[in-house]
């Protein structure tokens, strides 16, 4: 069963408090989504770290029950 939107943005959110996510379904399933995810916690880190940061903050459903995720990550300053 595909994870809601709202689901990924809580996990998001709760895994970096403060972070501003943004969600579209790619294929109009529920199975395909971009995250837009921006946060001043990005500040200094490389943009494999960012994204680390984000597959941490979803707790390794990435793959499983989270079967697709386009990710982009922006640093907002603090």
């Amino acid at each position: 069963m595909p994870m809601a939107a709202d689901e990924i943005v809580a996990l998001i959110k709760q895994g970096i408090p403060g972070a501003e996510v943004e969600m579209q379904d790619l294929a109009g399933d529920g199975d395909h989504w971009a995250a837009t995810v921006v946060s001043s916690a990005f500040v200094g880190k490389s943009k494999i770290q960012q994204h680390q940061m984000v597959y941490g903050a979803l707790g390794g459903r990435m793959g499983g029950v989270l079967h697709a995720l386009k990710l982009t990550t922006m640093a907002q300053k603090p």
